[in-house]
């Protein structure tokens, strides 16, 4: 799995939350700095190419669909953020957010008492 540039992840962003969409749907979601309808769509098909989209024809049009989930790409990416910037450590993940002041005190006990309440097996 590729890594995404910042405007891929955002399309994908969008494409999670709508489900299925056409290059207008899409370009309708995007807020700031909107790119020409040629250039999202020119996107939308890398994405394609990459295996993140897949497409249902209309003619001449293309609605675009996620074929991968935000779960599996957040996962795959969390993973390596944490090899790559934290020495593959979850401590010293946690340790940097709650230096930053990212964590609270009550966040890490909530974290804290997931870890020691055994989850259910589903």
């Amino acid at each position: 799995m590729q890594k995404l540039t910042n405007k891929e992840e955002e399309i994908m962003h969008i494409l999670w939350k709508l489900k299925k969409a056409f290059v207008k749907e899409i370009q309708a979601e995007i807020i700031e700095d909107q790119p020409h309808y040629n250039t999202l769509s020119t996107i939308v098909r890398n994405l394609e190419e990459k295996g993140f989209v897949g497409h249902v024809a209309f003619g001449n049009t293309h609605q675009y669909h996620p074929v991968i989930t935000l779960e599996t790409y957040s996962k795959k990416y969390m993973n390596t953020a944490i090899d790559n910037y934290f020495n593959s450590s979850y401590k010293n993940m946690v340790s940097f957010f709650a230096k930053e002041e990212k964590i609270s005190a009550a966040e890490l006990r909530e974290i804290l008492a997931m870890i020691e309440t055994p989850q259910e097996v589903q």
